[in-house]
């Protein structure tokens, strides 16, 4: 899987960077996760600090158009986003993955 930026724009309101990136697979759309984790790599950020929005995939294409928001601290990140997306990249606070893991 091969991650190129497009466009970043700086947020300093929001302590963030919204990134447009472009994903070029040989398989299926890759997974969230994976993609968050490649990008964060290719930012020289910890994955807990980037949360992917959104990816595009046109039928029969093996490129994906992809955005997300890269975070100053993964705190921020807690701060700002909502419940949903965290869940989805996997961004919990302290407490609730405590409680997660005794449930």
């Amino acid at each position: 899987m091969d991650v190129e930026i497009i466009d970043e724009d700086e947020n300093p309101m929001l302590h963030r960077t919204d990134v447009t990136f472009q994903i070029t697979h040989d398989e299926a759309t890759p997974e969230r996760l994976s993609v968050r984790d490649s990008l964060a790599a290719k930012l020289n950020k910890d994955a807990g600090e980037v949360v992917v929005r959104s990816l595009d995939t046109k039928f029969g294409m093996r490129k994906t158009i992809g955005s997300a928001k890269v975070y100053e601290s993964s705190d921020h990140a807690k701060d700002v986003e909502q419940d949903h997306m965290l869940e989805r990249n996997k961004i919990t606070a302290e407490g609730e993955a405590e409680e997660a893991e005794e449930a």
